[in-house]
């Protein structure tokens, strides 16, 4: 595995990107019930996978739900700033807990993050630590009010139909209590998401251990997470390495009664991994993975142009530093 290679197309050969798009189906699918799926040996699959992780290719990760409170308020940062002082900035997000996605654009003078932090973390960094940064020439914020899609949602589309319906087919249907409110993880919930956090693929015995609970109260635990969606597990690999060459962003602007409807619209195209509603000057963002910009025209010129969007701005991220939690080294990934 040339993790060096200048042509992501030669990093990687069909069946470990066949193995990745099982991951982004369902991260903690076991070996042998991918390899029945991809039809080839079990071997196979677990010697894939090992190298895959051993190389930092390809990381299994949990992210917390849009609805759970601790992070109900998601915070987007667009940030301009002065040419070389790009990557100073850009590496001192990406060191902070509490900020999960750090972008470069390809004007070479922006940054765009996302952060998930309380009011006092995030009113210090909006209001002193940014101010005081003479490198940082504007900031612009927006709260995000409503997600339609993120990134576990998003697939290769590497594998058939029928093989997607086989990797879901014995997952616990998501449900919800009888009062139709949603389930409200308690403490050892999060100690068990938490334990999952930088690596959902762990085994359970060992979370079990961490946690100070018995094995069979985490198994237990872990399917009614998985059963209430709270178990979103993301298969974090560069997008580039699956074939996706153009890493966009469009910042959409959309009349107020038709925000809901584009949204959802938006969130089920197969090039989107991100639709959120939010404040600031355009009311919707969308982030999306292309194989080549002839592709992200057609979805701006033929896509967008169907629905009810009064305007839009498309930004290319030209370096990914930080997303999902993890730092990008290349095609390396590494855990914060």
């Amino acid at each position: 595995m040339d993790l060096e290679a200048s042509d992501p197309d030669t990093v990687l050969d069909p069946v470990d990107r066949l193995v990745v798009a099982a991951l982004q189906v369902d991260g903690r699918a076991a070996p042998g019930r991918i390899a029945d799926v991809l039809g080839v040996s079990e071997r196979t699959v677990t010697r894939r996978l090992t190298r895959m992780y051993d190389a930092g290719v390809v990381r299994v990760v949990c992210l917390p739900a849009p609805s759970d409170t601790r992070h109900r308020y998601p915070l987007g940062l667009r940030m301009r700033v002065l040419r070389g002082k790009v990557g100073a900035i850009a590496a001192a997000l990406a060191r902070r807990p509490d900020v999960w996605f750090v972008d470069v654009l390809s004007s070479g003078e922006e940054i765009t993050a996302l952060m998930y932090a309380d009011d006092l973390n995030r009113d210090r960094l909006l209001f002193d630590e940014l101010p005081a940064t003479s490198a940082v020439v504007q900031t612009t914020a927006y709260a995000v009010l409503h997600t339609f899609a993120d990134a576990t949602a998003w697939r290769a589309g590497l594998l058939t139909p029928d093989q997607t319906a086989a990797l879901t087919a014995d997952r616990p249907t998501a449900t919800r209590p009888p009062d139709g409110d949603p389930h409200r993880p308690d403490p050892l919930d999060r100690t068990i998401l938490a334990a999952l956090r930088t690596d959902a693929r762990a085994p359970l015995s060992g979370v079990a251990e961490r946690v100070g609970a018995p094995p069979s109260t985490v198994r237990r635990r872990v399917a009614a997470l998985d059963a209430a969606g709270l178990l979103r597990t993301h298969a974090t690999i560069d997008p580039r390495l699956l074939g996706y060459r153009v890493d966009a962003d469009l910042w959409i602007s959309v009349p107020p009664a038709a925000l809901d409807e584009t949204g959802r619209a938006l969130a089920a195209h197969p090039a989107v991994h991100g639709v959120y509603a939010g404040t600031g000057p355009t009311n919707l963002m969308a982030t999306v993975f292309c194989r080549d910009l002839p592709e992200l025209y057609t979805l701006v010129s033929g896509t967008l142009a169907a629905l009810p969007v009064t305007a839009v701005e498309t930004t290319l991220v030209s370096r990914t530093v930080k997303r999902t939690g993890l730092f990008y080294d290349g095609f390396r990934l590494r855990a914060a």
